[in-house]
């Protein structure tokens, strides 16, 4: 539109034909957001009252510029009254981004805008009997300046959506960041508020490789958060994103956990929202325990409760465990392993020989006979309450193998 606008000169329009014009500015503007009201579904009702007195206003001043760039040539610079209609229709961009209408809206307002307008406008150039290459050429001048008018109001909402979605990704990164801190509710509900969150029942803690993050996240909800920062707890080699999943609890925690079937994911417990850093703390947890086998899946805090409760005090677990397998303690450590291991099996199966022997893929002799060993070791403690208690508890966590004897030992 510039290079055409600032070669304006060569249309000759006569003053007569520009006062016409100006003069039916009002009408033109009147039908012409008539129209887009009647034939663009997202300004149907949205354009009522003070709302289309500024829009007709808009437009007026709009056709006014462009009367103001083509009639005379005596204007020293052509393109002073340009500036003002392109940062009018920029903001007019912004303000329509802002509302929530999408630049296929804007766009099909500025095209039904221009038809209208053109038929209103050159109905008054033909009765004044201008040439018809003039006609011609006005249109063309005419359709290029709203050209240039919708690209500047597409620059508009462009860069609005942008500004927006950056600043609503910190805020949103902003409460991630405050829920895994455990801040106030208080401070949570504002934080949300200001993101455009809503406020779920739970939220799960997932914790996966990043390398998985984009296709984990294309099959979650849009209110899924995410955290962009390296977090306490973790090892940053590891590599790992945090997620916080709203109300995965039940079926739906069933759903998820086989929704991250193929990927290596910690899922923590589903805690009321504003308490989720309880559910990052036990997901950190079960990941530091090494809790799962590698190629098992995603691994559910839910079912490894017991790890995860004997885990809090690791020294006094220790200490249990060696004072409840204290008549162990003289055998050699490959023996010792074995009872351990079948007295551990003997209590979980309540003394099944079979179930024992199918469990540790040996004999039920081989079973009957190390049982035999434990009770000539325990004696009659192995039937006390309080003995299988301690035992149940300082094996619950299966003991780990001895370590390999060097060479030469």
């Amino acid at each position: 539109m510039s290079d055409a606008t600032h070669h304006r000169a060569h249309l000759e329009l006569d003053e007569q034909v520009a006062a016409q014009l100006r003069d039916r500015l009002p009408v033109v503007a009147e039908r012409t957001v008539t129209a887009i009201t009647a034939e663009v579904p997202d300004y149907s009702g949205a354009l009522t009252g003070t709302m289309r007195e500024k829009i007709e206003n808009a437009v007026r001043i709009a056709l006014g510029t462009f009367l103001q760039l083509i009639e005379g040539a005596q204007a020293i610079d052509p393109s002073t009254p340009l500036a003002p209609a392109l940062e009018a229709a920029y903001a007019l961009g912004s303000g329509e981004a802002r509302s929530g209408r999408s630049m296929d809206a804007l766009l099909a307002a500025y095209r039904v805008g221009a038809r209208v307008a053109w038929r209103e406008v050159s109905a008054t150039t033909v009765r004044s009997g201008l040439a018809a290459e003039t006609v011609a050429e006005f249109a063309e001048l005419m359709f290029a300046y709203i050209d240039e008018l919708s690209a500047a109001s597409v620059a508009g909402h462009s860069d609005e959506l942008a500004s927006a979605g950056r600043v609503r990704r910190r805020d949103l990164e902003r409460l991630t960041q405050q829920l895994l801190a455990a801040e106030p509710e208080e401070i949570l509900r504002r934080s949300a508020e200001r993101a455009d969150w809503p406020l779920p029942q739970t939220l799960t803690v997932v914790l996966l490789p990043r390398r998985n993050l984009r296709a984990v996240l294309a099959l979650l909800g849009p209110y899924t958060l995410e955290s962009g920062e390296d977090m306490p707890g973790m090892d940053p080699a590891d590599d790992l994103a945090v997620l916080l999943v709203p109300d995965m609890h039940g079926v739906r925690r069933r759903q998820l956990t086989r929704l991250l079937h193929g990927h290596r994911a910690v899922l923590g417990p589903a805690r009321p929202w504003h308490r989720v850093a309880a559910s990052y703390e036990r997901a950190t947890r079960a990941l530091a325990l090494g809790l799962g086998e590698p190629d098992a899946g995603p691994v559910d805090t839910e079912r490894h409760l017991a790890e995860l409760l004997l885990s809090m005090d690791p020294e006094g677990l220790a200490d249990l465990r060696a004072q409840a397998l204290a008549p162990l303690a003289g055998l050699p450590p490959a023996t010792a392993h074995r009872l351990a291991e079948t007295l551990r099996s003997w209590l979980l199966h309540q003394g099944r020989r079979d179930d024992v022997a199918a469990d540790l893929f040996v004999h039920p002799q081989t079973v009957r006979y190390r049982m035999g060993k434990l009770r000539e070791l325990y004696g009659d403690r192995l039937h006390e309450p309080a003995t299988v208690l301690d035992l149940t508890i300082a094996l619950a966590v299966p003991p780990a193998p001895p370590e390999a004897e060097s060479p030469g030992a």
